[in-house]
């Protein structure tokens, strides 16, 4: 396959403030970037609005993949009470929220996520993953789904089951590498599915054997395509074998990253997504 467009995700930097990445993502050649809500709310009490945002990433050379994540779409009960200031994040991460912040910035699409252990039938989501593609498809953006091992929507299987049962045109998968190793996903039906269906592409690595605390290993604990034991050139082929034409974010939350130079880390990141894509492009 060629070189797919490359995005440095909010969560590899997420210390950082938004505009102090822009410049360190286009030097190691990044296309895009990815935003979270959070960032705009951060820059918003600065005084800096939205228009001046898009603005400054199109001027920088880049653009916005997403904006990350509706997190409280689905109805019932959370598996255990949410301390006060993820439920306070969750009241503001509504799909309405986040397409308006996402249309205003010139983004893509809007990611969404089931992140508390919410017990939901099938139908049930797909009803309300279909309710969050009409309401981003009136400002023409795309709904990415990730599944999530600890959450709701636990595997690749689950969350294609609700994306095709939604059955809209502009809803789809977002496909994180490290969600799909340690959700125990299955290769051959990534591989199967049509390319289309696929809006976004996490990678970073692990260990072969996840840590004890995998909440913990999710959130601070990834490392760098190339670094660890998870099989990514498998990944990639299967990617590969659906012909999609999505971009491929670099998202690795971790603390050690977290310490380094934003520079030397956009530069890491993207020289280690570039041999492992390079290896599929030779391939």
């Amino acid at each position: 396959m060629s070189m797919p467009q490359l995005i440095l995700a909010a969560g590899t930097v997420q210390a950082v403030p938004l505009l102090d990445r822009l410049a360190p993502a286009r030097a190691a050649g990044f296309d895009g970037i990815s935003i979270f809500a959070a960032d705009l709310e951060a820059l918003a009490a600065d005084g800096v609005g939205l228009p001046e945002v898009r603005a400054r990433i199109a001027d920088a050379g880049l653009f916005v993949s997403e904006v990350e994540i509706v997190g409280n779409w689905l109805p019932g009960a959370p598996a255990k009470a949410n301390p006060a200031w993820l439920a306070a994040l969750l009241d503001r991460s509504t799909g309405e929220r986040l397409t308006g912040l996402a249309d205003a910035v010139g983004a893509r699409g809007i990611t969404v996520a089931e992140l508390q252990g919410v017990a939901c039938d099938p139908a049930t989501a797909a009803d309300a993953f279909a309710r969050l593609c009409e309401t981003a498809d009136g400002a023409g953006l795309h709904v990415a789904l990730e599944f999530v091992p600890t959450g709701g929507i636990p595997d690749l299987a689950t969350a294609w089951a609700i994306v095709r049962a939604a059955g809209r045109a502009n809803g789809g998968l977002l496909v994180d590498s490290w969600h799909f190793f340690r959700s125990g996903s299955d290769l051959a039906l990534l591989a199967s599915l049509p390319g289309d269906a696929i809006r976004s592409i996490q990678i970073c690595d692990a260990p072969a054997m996840p840590e004890a605390d995998l909440d913990r290993e999710m959130v601070r604990g990834r490392l760098l395509p190339g670094e660890g034991e998870l099989g990514l050139a498998g990944f990639a082929a299967a990617l590969r074998a659906t012909g999609t034409t999505a971009p491929w974010s670099v998202e690795v939350f971790s603390d050690r990253l977290a310490g380094e130079p934003i520079d030397i880390v956009a530069r890491r990141c993207a020289d280690a997504a570039r041999t492992l894509l390079q290896g599929e492009t030779d391939g």
